[in-house]
């Protein structure tokens, strides 16, 4: 059968056209279309704890704030930055009511923030440059950052024999590296790379229209062929895997 008469292809490959914002993924995650092997760490428990502990911290790359709306209680300084401009309204609308003050940047080496300013930045899955996250934390302060490697999901340009993403070479060690040539000293490392699962062929063209670097310039058109073999499979064997890649560091300012 030819792709343009498989009828359930052509409907899933339209699920590349919902609609998405913020940092939602409850399309595709809260139906179970897509799952993850779990992490032997929790980036959120670490987050919590470090944030009661904390009197002022920025919240790096926010995205629309779904995630730092649920780590209350706040100190009593809370920032947030972001550099999606979609996400900005979102963000606002969801935490300035919680007292967070959302800022829009473009430039990670250059925030709008003073030096010294904050105990504790927390960043998850945000680019970052070591030298700016030390000159706004003060001495002491805590750097905790959950980071996608480079290796993040390459099964999927592989399978659909497209480039890999400018991000490809991005490490654990190379961000050790970058943190302590700028003053910091590591407490914690961590490094996984969990299976996530795809359960129909809608799920992985929403999942490349959100992951946006993922494949540059994304369309399901593009890649029809390879898709719709990726189809296929899942049919017969009910799910396609491909390996994940996560580091954590936790740092602190010397």
């Amino acid at each position: 059968m030819r792709y343009t008469e498989d009828r359930e292809f052509i409907q899933l490959l339209d699920h590349y056209k919902q609609s998405f914002s913020g940092w939602d993924f409850s399309f595709i995650l809260d139906t179970g279309r897509v799952a993850s092997e779990p992490l032997d760490w929790s980036y959120a428990s670490k987050a919590m704890t470090l944030i009661h502990s904390s009197t002022a911290m920025l919240d790096m790359g926010t995205g629309g704030g779904e995630l730092l709306s649920r780590l209350r209680p706040f100190p009593e300084i809370v920032c947030a930055t972001e550099a999606y401009a979609p996400n900005i309204p979102v963000a606002k609308e969801r935490l300035e009511p919680l007292g967070v003050r959302v800022m829009a940047i473009d430039d990670d080496d250059s925030l709008p923030l003073d030096d010294n300013g904050f105990d504790l930045v927390l960043n998850k899955h945000e680019a970052f440059s070591p030298a700016e996250v030390r000159r706004i934390l003060h001495t002491g302060g805590t750097f905790l950052t959950q980071q996608v490697g480079g290796l993040d999901c390459v099964g999927i340009n592989d399978r659909l024999e497209a480039p890999y993403s400018e991000y490809a070479d991005w490490s654990l060690s190379q961000a050790i590296t970058g943190l302590k040539s700028n003053g910091f000293e590591i407490v914690e490392q961590r490094e996984q790379f969990p299976i996530q699962r795809f359960y129909d062929i809608g799920a992985l063209v929403y999942y490349l229209k959100a992951i946006e670097w993922q494949i540059a310039d994304f369309q399901p058109e593009r890649y029809i062929e390879q898709l719709y073999g990726l189809h296929l499979d899942i049919q017969r064997d009910g799910y396609w895997d491909v390996k994940q890649h996560r580091f954590l560091i936790q740092a602190r300012a010397i």
